[in-house]
């Protein structure tokens, strides 16, 4: 693998849905999340994460050192298994570990090699927890935060009916059946990101080209991820903060406040980006803070 990254990021998303889903809530009837007391709407940073991953696999199609880790219907344990069995680890794992005490070490860096979302996110490999291994725990270098809509949003739920009759006993009834979905009209959502420099060298390894790859995922998390329920969605805008050295020139939020997001005076309500202004205040960076932005 390639040298790992030398130089901190922060970086902001601006990605926006018209008339479908963003992230549902299972605990709600899989309505739109939402912040019950101001009405901005939510898009969990798990759910951003998951689209990462979906791009990646779909354009590395298991690549050597570009495999998904968390990925569905693949138990953790499977992959795990994949570093004993090239190590030659069998039996007790606390054995293994006292007969080599680099152990925990290897392992690790099997994984990191192997898995791109490893490498970039981190993992809870719980094989190797359960075995008392101190590499069971990946903290990544990139991490995000919650997204968070622009303006309060007014979830919608649409009445429809489908033509497709679940048993032959309601076939004889009716012609066909109710249903409902839940829609945001429209909403801008912003997220923020932060990639650790010092992580990536410590730890996973998270290189130069790991990085394209993750902006490239970012600028198309929705393209190869299109459905019904999730209805129009697009990234916007990438804003990128690239600090000049390892641990960063300037703190995050101070870099994130740099950039405004507001609706324009005109509009009363937004159902589209050109109602918006985006703005980066780059007069204002820190020394050793370049602004690059990308979409």
């Amino acid at each position: 693998m390639s040298e790992p990254i030398q130089n901190r990021y922060d970086f902001v998303i601006l990605f926006d849905v018209e008339n479908g889903n963003p992230n549902g809530d299972p605990d709600a009837g899989n309505m739109p999340r939402i912040d019950p007391e101001s009405g901005y709407g939510i898009v969990t940073d798990v759910c951003l994460k998951r689209k990462i991953r979906n791009y990646v696999e779909t354009v590395k199609e298991d690549t050597p050192g570009y495999r998904i880790y968390i990925k569905d219907q693949v138990p953790l344990n499977r992959s795990d298994n994949e570093a004993l069995t090239y190590l030659g680890v069998t039996g007790d794992l606390k054995a293994a570990k006292k007969a080599d005490p680099q152990l925990d070490v290897k392992i690790r860096d099997f994984m990191c090699q192997n898995f791109f979302d490893i490498r970039a996110f981190g993992a809870v490999m719980t094989t190797f927890v359960k075995g008392a291994l101190n590499c069971g725990q990946v903290r990544g270098p990139v991490q995000l935060s919650f997204a968070r809509s622009v303006d309060p949003i007014v979830p919608q739920e649409v009445t429809i009916t489908r033509v497709a009759i679940t048993t032959e006993k309601d076939a004889e009834g009716k012609g066909t059946e109710m249903g409902r979905k839940y829609i945001v009209p429209y909403g801008l959502y912003r997220a923020e990101g932060y990639i650790s420099a010092n992580l990536a060298r410590k730890t996973t390894g998270f290189s130069q080209e790991d990085l394209e790859l993750l902006w490239e995922a970012i600028l198309n998390l929705f393209e190869n991820d299109h459905s019904a329920a999730r209805g129009k969605m697009a990234v916007r805008d990438l804003i990128i903060f690239r600090h000049d050295c390892e641990l960063g020139n300037a703190p995050s939020h101070k870099l994130f406040d740099l950039v405004e997001v507001r609706r324009k005076e005109e509009v009363a309500v937004a159902r589209c980006y050109g109602d918006y202004e985006v703005s980066v205040a780059e007069e204002a960076l820190p020394a050793g803070v370049t602004c690059i932005r990308k979409g």
